[in-house]
């Protein structure tokens, strides 16, 4: 389903955005390879229920900016897009759900700007304290994380023989066509990879401040690149309440492999 967007410069950056529907805004936060596009399922189902969705694509990703640097992609300037995205549209406060990087851009930024969110849903990726303490297991998990510092090398190894390598990466064949359509286009895998070069240091364990915001953790049981526990371990780092969710039977893309089990644990936990 394809759903109108705009353009809007913030943060020195021009983003690509869906905003639809009206009432209490919904902040939608993708992760790497994706767009907008990921939370397709999602979007109608929130608008129906009473609620104005805010869909960016992140910088660099989809039909937003890119740009030329590695140092674009830091924290820093990705927790500011996000601020001044709600800025500009004159939004004090929004319910946050995010996934993969999404998640990990919402951690910090619910420990950077709590007062401009409600309550966040946090998709895949738990605590950036949890995950860099996660042991052995999620470092093996997250192999890709070293592999994507080899500059230009990691590049043409996922494109090799019609992008089969990164087919075989994501085992997820069904999207595989969306993604190798987007991250075609001259410099938008190499941007989506920046996001690792650029904070490289979150896989490393380090104290990160505790979040005052209410917390929801979802994780899906085929979930190839994270281990429960970073999620589940998220626990001990919110001061607010965390509820922790699981989905079986669902791959790392929960959005689009298992809506029907996905949207309404979203729904429920907004409501």
């Amino acid at each position: 389903m394809e759903f109108p967007s705009k353009r809007l410069r913030v943060n020195g950056v021009t983003l690509n955005l869906v905003d639809v529907g009206e009432g209490d805004p919904v902040l939608l936060v993708h992760g790497f390879p994706d767009t907008h596009a990921v939370w397709r399922q999602q979007i109608p189902a929130l608008v129906a229920a009473g609620y104005r969705v805010i869909a960016p694509d992140m910088r660099g990703c989809g039909e937003s900016e890119l740009l030329p640097n590695v140092s674009d992609y830091r924290m820093e300037q990705l927790i500011a897009d996000l601020a001044a995205l709600l800025d500009t549209l004159g939004i004090d406060k929004v319910k946050l759900v995010a996934h993969d990087w999404g998640a990990v851009i919402g951690w910090q930024f619910v420990m950077a700007h709590p007062g401009r969110v409600e309550r966040f849903v946090a998709l895949s990726v738990g605590h950036p304290s949890a995950y860099g303490s996660g042991g052995i297991e999620q470092k093996l998990k997250g192999y890709y994380v070293v592999f994507f510092q080899l500059r230009g090398f990691a590049e043409w190894l996922l494109k090799l023989g019609n992008w089969w390598l990164f087919g075989l990466f994501t085992g997820f064949p069904e999207e595989l066509p969306h993604w190798r359509k987007t991250l075609s286009r001259p410099g938008r895998l190499t941007a989506g990879i920046n996001y690792y070069r650029a904070n490289l240091g979150l896989i490393l364990p380090r104290v990160y401040p505790r979040v005052s915001v209410p917390i929801t953790g979802i994780y899906s049981d085929g979930d190839r690149f994270l281990t429960e526990g970073q999620m589940t371990g998220s626990a001990c780092y919110c001061d607010n309440g965390f509820r922790y969710l699981r989905v079986s039977g669902a791959n790392h893309w929960m959005q689009l492999d298992a809506p029907e089990k996905l949207t309404p644990l979203i729904l429920d936990t907004l409501r």
